[in-house]
Parts: C-alpha cells; sequence; structure tokens
C-alpha cells in the first residue's frame, strides 16, 4: 500500500467532495421533514400519509448517518468494450466517469450511494450490480476491469492507496501526469492484501466491525447469492461467516427491499452475549430495521433471564428435549387436557336445575377434537356446546341458551367442569403442569420415551407459573406447545391474542446453527414465510446436546420446498497460522473427516503455554492476563475458563486488582473480561487466555470441540494455562 501515490490528492479530493454531496443530502432530507412538521391534524388518510412520509425520511437519514465508517473505500475502472450505447448510458448513470477519454470508465465504491446536486451519481452502493466486479474480480477473469483500486481511509482522512492491474495494467497516465502504478492480482484470489492485512491487525473493540471494505471474492458470492431455498454457508473459525452472514441479509433487503422490508428480515444468534458482539454491523451497513434475536426472545410470554438461562437441563434431559419424540409428547400432553367429565354436572337454575350428562361432555369433546386444529380455539366452541346441551334439557322453551348461560356461566362448578373438559392454557402453564407431575409425564410419554427419559423431564412445580425458571432447551418445547394450542383469546374478546400468534420473516439468518437441536430448527423453520434461509455454522464447532455429524443432519429439519445449498469459506483471515496449527490437532481428534481452513497470514507468537501446580493456577492466570494485557495494548483480551471455574478466576482477577469485565453480564465491552466457553463460540479477541483445557473437554458435553472453539478465538496473542496434564489431541 502506497502512502505516496501520485493520485492521493486526487482522490483525497474525491473523498471530500462525496462526504459535501452526503451532508448535502442529510440537510436535503431535514428539509423535507421540516415541509410536513407544520401540517398536523387532517383527515385519517392524510394523518397515515404524514407517518409514512416521515418515517421514510427517518429511515433515510438513519442511512445516511455514517458516524466514524468510512463512506468511500475503493474504485474499480473498466473498459467500455464492445457494448452498446445503451450499456454506457446505464453505466453514466451508475457514475461511470471516462477516464482520459481512454474508452476506460471508473466507478468509486463506497458503503452507500450518494448522488451530487444535480442528482448525478458520485458514489456507487457496493451492493450495486456495478460494484460486483471489485469484490469478484480476479486475474484469471477480470470481469472487464483495468484496474482496482483499494483505499486505506480512516474517517474521512486517505491514508494510502494500493493499486491491482489486470491485464496489461495499461491506463496512460495517472491523474497527475504521472505513469500509473499498481501490482497484478494475487494468484491465491486474495484481493487487496495489504488493506486487508491493515484490516485484520487492527486491534478489536469488543464489536465486531464490517467487512465491506475487504469482502474477499468467495465471500461475496455467498453475499449475492440467490434469494431462493436455504442456504448453508460451511466456514471453520476465522473464515468470516458471520459477517459474511450479516451483509448477506443487508444485500438481499437491497435486491429485494420490496418485499423483504415488509415481510421481515431475522437473524437468530446462539447467546445475547453474541447479540451484543455482532449487534453494530447491520446499522454501519444502513440497516438498522432487522430483528436480531436469541430464540428466547421470540417466545414472548416467559420472563427469560438477561445473559443467560439457568438453571441447565442435565445431559438426559438436554437430550430428551432437543429430540423430535418430545414433540409427540406435546401434541398428547395437549390431548390428555381436553377430558370429558367423569360425573354428570348438575346445577340450581331458576326453580330447579339444569344438568350436563358425563355422556354428553364425551362427545362435545370429541367433536371438538374433530373441528379445531388449535386446543384454544376450541374453547368458545365448547363453551357453547355445554350450555346448549344443558338448555336442551329445561323443561320450559321460553328459556334460551343464553339465558342458561347467564344464570350458570360464573358458578365455580360450572368454571371447574370447563377447566377439566377444555382448559385454556398457555404453553408455560401446559409444560408446567407437565414437567411437575410424573403421573402426567408417564400419560404423555410412555409410548415414545423410556421411563428414565420422560422421568428426567420431571420438577418440582412452583407456586405459580411465572417463578417457574425455565431452560435453554425448554425454548423450542414452549413454542412446540403454542403451535398445538394456539393462541389464547384476548381478555374481553373473542379475537385470538396477537401476542400469542407466531410471527413469519421473508428471510432467516441463522448463526452457530450447527448448535441447534432438531426441535429448535423445527422452531425456527416455522418462522419461515417462504423457504428462504442462510445458515451458517462448522461442524467442527458443533457442541450442542445433539451434535451433527454432516449437514444432512441439519437440512433434514429445514424447509425443503425451494432446496438447498452447501457453499464452504476455505480461507481463514482472523487466525495466525501459528495458532491455527495447534487448533488443526485438536479438529482432527474431534471431526477427522473435516478440512481445516487456510490461514491467509502468519502471526508474531506462538501460542505460550504455562504449567503450574494446581494450588499455583489461578495466580498463573492472573500473571498470564497482566503479561497479554502489556503486549496487546488498546486490544482486548479475553480469559476462557471451564464454566465451573468462571467466578473462580474473576474472583482471582479482582483480588488482584484487575479490572474486568464478565461475558454474561458486560459482553466484551471491557478491555479485558472472562468468558465461560459455553458462550465464548463465535467471538473474537486480540489475546486469548485458555484456562485448564482438561477440564474444558471433562466439563462439555462435545468436550474436544469446545477446546477447539476455545483456541481458535484469538487474532494475535493465545496462553495456555494449565495444571492438569493437557489434552492428547494437543500434545
Amino acid at each position: 500500500m502506497s502512502q505516496h501515490h501520485p493520485d492521493l490528492a486526487t482522490e483525497q479530493a474525491f473523498i471530500d467532495h462525496a462526504y459535501h454531496c452526503l451532508e448535502q443530502s442529510k440537510v436535503d432530507a431535514w428539509k423535507m421533514r421540516g415541509l410536513h412538521e407544520g401540517t398536523l391534524g387532517g383527515t385519517f388518510q392524510a394523518r397515515y400519509e404524514r407517518d409514512v412520509f416521515d418515517e421514510a425520511v427517518f429511515n433515510r437519514l438513519t442511512q445516511l448517518d455514517l458516524g466514524t465508517a468510512a463512506l468511500v473505500f475503493g474504485r474499480i475502472d473498466r473498459t467500455e468494450g464492445d457494448r452498446t450505447d445503451d450499456d454506457r448510458a446505464d453505466a453514466r448513470a451508475a457514475g461511470g466517469v471516462d477516464v482520459e477519454g481512454a474508452g476506460v470508465e471508473s466507478f468509486h465504491i463506497g458503503r452507500l450511494a450518494v448522488a451530487d446536486e444535480n442528482s448525478d451519481p458520485v458514489v456507487v452502493d457496493w451492493r450495486a450490480p456495478v460494484a460486483e466486479p471489485f469484490y469478484r474480480a480476479t486475474g484469471r477473469d477480470p470481469l472487464g476491469l483495468v484496474r482496482r483500486r483499494h483505499f486505506h481511509v480512516q474517517g474521512r482522512q486517505l491514508l494510502g492507496l494500493e493499486d491491482e492491474l489486470f491485464g496489461d495494467g495499461h491506463l496512460g497516465i495517472g491523474a497527475e501526469g504521472d505513469p500509473v502504478v499498481g501490482t497484478a492480482p494475487r494468484p491465491d484470489g486474495i484481493r487487496g492484501y495489504s488493506t486487508l492485512l491493515a484490516a485484520l491487525e487492527r486491534g478489536r473493540t469488543g464489536q465486531l466491525g464490517d467487512i465491506v471494505a475487504t469482502i474477499q471474492g468467495e465471500q461475496d458470492e455467498i453475499i449475492r447469492s440467490p434469494q431462493a431455498g436455504v442456504l448453508v454457508v460451511q466456514g471453520g473459525p476465522g473464515t468470516g461467516k458471520t459477517v459474511v452472514a450479516l451483509h448477506r441479509a443487508a444485500y438481499l433487503l437491497y435486491t429485494f427491499r420490496f418485499p423483504l422490508e415488509d415481510q421481515g428480515v431475522l437473524v437468530i444468534g446462539p447467546n445475547r452475549v453474541f447479540l451484543r458482539y455482532i449487534e453494530r454491523v447491520l446499522p454501519s451497513l444502513g440497516e438498522a430495521g432487522i430483528e436480531q434475536v436469541v430464540l428466547a426472545d421470540l417466545v414472548h410470554d416467559v420472563q427469560w433471564a438477561r445473559y443467560a438461562i439457568d438453571p441447565p437441563d442435565n445431559q438426559m434431559a438436554a437430550r430428551v428435549k432437543g429430540d423430535l419424540r418430545i414433540s409427540l409428547v406435546i401434541d398428547k400432553a395437549v390431548t390428555d387436557r381436553e377430558r370429558p367429565l367423569r360425573d354428570d354436572l348438575v346445577v340450581p337454575f331458576r326453580t330447579g336445575y339444569v344438568r350436563l350428562r358425563a355422556a354428553e361432555s364425551a362427545r362435545i369433546v370429541r367433536a371438538a377434537q374433530r373441528r379445531f386444529r388449535k386446543h384454544n380455539a376450541a374453547r368458545r366452541w365448547v363453551e357453547g356446546e355445554v350450555w346448549a346441551a344443558m338448555a336442551a334439557g329445561w323443561h320450559d322453551e321460553a328459556v334460551t341458551v343464553a339465558h342458561v348461560k347467564e344464570a350458570v356461566r360464573a358458578l365455580p362448578e360450572v368454571r371447574a367442569a370447563l377447566e377439566r373438559m377444555w382448559p385454556v392454557l398457555s404453553p408455560a402453564q401446559l409444560l408446567h403442569d407437565l414437567y411437575g407431575s410424573r403421573a402426567l409425564l408417564k400419560l404423555a410419554g410412555a409410548k415414545h420415551l423410556s421411563e428414565a427419559e420422560y422421568l428426567s423431564l420431571y420438577r418440582d412445580r412452583e407456586a405459580d407459573v411465572v417463578d417457574v425458571r425455565w431452560t435453554e432447551h425448554d425454548v423450542a418445547i414452549l413454542d412446540e406447545a403454542r403451535s398445538y394450542l394456539g393462541a389464547r383469546p384476548a381478555k374481553g374478546t373473542l379475537k385470538p391474542d396477537e401476542a400469542d400468534e407466531i410471527r413469519t420473516y421473508g428471510h432467516i439468518v441463522v448463526d452457530e446453527v450447527q448448535d441447534l437441536t432438531p426441535m429448535q430448527l423445527r422452531m425456527v423453520s416455522r418462522r419461515s414465510l417462504n423457504g428462504s434461509m442462510t445458515v451458517v455454522g462448522d461442524i467442527a464447532q458443533a457442541t450442542g446436546a445433539l451434535a451433527p455429524d454432516d449437514w444432512d443432519d441439519i437440512l433434514r429439519h429445514l424447509p425443503a420446498t425451494r432446496g438447498a445449498r452447501v457453499i464452504g469459506l476455505s480461507v481463514g483471515y482472523r487466525i495466525p497460522a501459528q495458532i491455527m496449527e495447534l487448533a488443526n490437532k485438536v479438529m482432527m481428534a474431534a471431526t477427522p473427516s473435516l478440512r481445516a481452513p487456510t490461514s491467509v497470514r502468519a502471526g508474531d507468537e506462538h501460542p505460550e503455554y504455562v504449567h503450574v501446580a494446581g494450588s499455583e493456577l489461578l495466580t498463573a492466570v492472573v500473571a498470564a492476563t497482566k503479561d497479554l494485557d502489556a503486549d496487546v495494548g488498546e486490544g482486548n483480551i479475553a480469559i476462557v475458563v471451564p464454566d465451573a471455574m468462571f467466578e473462580a478466576v474473576s474472583g482471582a482477577l479482582a483480588a488482584a486488582g484487575i479490572e474486568h469485565g464478565k461475558a454474561t453480564r458486560t459482553g466484551l465491552e471491557m478491555g479485558i473480561t472472562v468468558v465461560p466457553v459455553s458462550v465464548v463460540k463465535g467471538l473474537e479477541l486480540d489475546g486469548v487466555v485458555v484456562v485448564e483445557p482438561a477440564d474444558i473437554v471433562a466439563g462439555e458435553q462435545q468436550g474436544l470441540r469446545a477446546l477447539y472453539v476455545a483456541l481458535t478465538r484469538s487474532t494475535k496473542r493465545l496462553t495456555i494455562v494449565h495444571a492438569k496434564p493437557l489434552p492428547a489431541a494437543m500434545q
């Protein structure tokens, strides 16, 4: 990368002009918003149109607010070739500028499209079709390019330029009369190598950043892949699969704004630590309206812990709750709550009594089961049939069903009878009752589960369902129950409560999908409107209760109506080769059939090992943390620990006066953070201390895979502190 490039001053002037146009766009947007501020009132239609317009202007202002992110990060020069006049007109409409009359047109590529005061394009949005060669051109297939220029920018300041020349690289002379300078594209396909390395070597901030300026060809292929069907992205640590999936969401919204903006785009992450880590990526790309959630956020009537769901399930319960057989148990548990009366119900009415015979209640229950697919939807009908059956037995024909209903509906014995026959249930109420009764568990589960399996679900009842502490694997079970129960009637109306409805989305992105159980995948699929999904993960990092062996184990639980494609990422950008070499030993022991990514860069240091006596372990962790902190400087550090050691390590750091955060409470906002191995997946740090690998292997269901994850979080330095012998895979 040249800091003395002959075009540096010219390109800086262009960047200044682009920012001037951006600021003018903001001024114009504020003016348009101000035109409507004085037009309050009016008809409903006028108010609605004003609100829609105001929302559109507000969204535009949000997109134009780049903060400290760079607006322009590259340029492409391409030949006009044999294209028609119409093609050339389209290029000019996209911002193409003829270079010195040489039959070469130039486009500046940036974070968003910017036009000048005449509405002529100045900067091309990175997602536009004309920008595709910036990411995809190679020496073998230049896609019409003669030059690709990468800007090394910091905010509005251009620090350097890097040119890649295609073909003969003949462009005449530069803007200042100097010869064109540059290098040929790399044979390995890595574009903008110096710019990429500069981005990779910057210190981490505790928040994932976008890679819009450094997207590589294989990543761009995924980002611009067709929307239809399920796209699976297999990528090892450091290949950028997470950020690629997020850029794909932004690209799809840009390309298919209608109808995706109305249908919605959903991003599902593995935990809240991860969500905090990625939360700024999409807003930095101008797409702030995409929902980013964990699975628990999709079940609205249960109070979840902020960063973790406690207590954890035992291993058998976790496996049972993830197995599709549990859906049959839940279906049976709902049916078990639809019961006829044991004895006739006789209640006073006027000068006598009305009666609901037990046989008649059985008829009503059977009829409701045939008529309605959702349990709660049948309650009103069941009530009506009960009132009608009671009224039919009264001797006076002048008495109507409404008379009987009004007279008996509030009687305790009638309410009790209805609750026995057909109770209105929330998913939490159903599971609270089921888990709290061995008899109900046996009734619902004996046909589908072994005795040990259904009894593993048992737990003592709480006094009130609102006091129940649900586990991570209960999320999908609650959602399954909702799919059978349906929405409860909203209070005071006959309409279903909208909060109980399951929303669907036009596109769904799922990260770390390899850790989702079949039941959790079923929950995700339930929210897909049309089968359009992007799921990313790494089979080698699968540490869940029912870890898959290959992608077919996952795809069989996802929508199949529009097909599925599996694309792999082969290059590791984040992890230095020395660290990846150690991690690969563990990966080969855990999943010998998979291939590790190739690291694009070598680090400065090999992994460091600190072996101490057991009594000195915490002291050694403190010392290693201090050493890394001094070495990494402004970057961030994680101490990755077995879950059981989380509080002990945090306490040792506090006692030593080391200010730090806990990932389950503060994310990665602090410079030093203690991270349980169970939530470290997907994160990246400048320096990592991995504590007691043997305990990580012993404490996790997929121990070697969990260790592989822990060893592949660092971009610079890795220290392993241990008292117990290292696992054989690391030796």
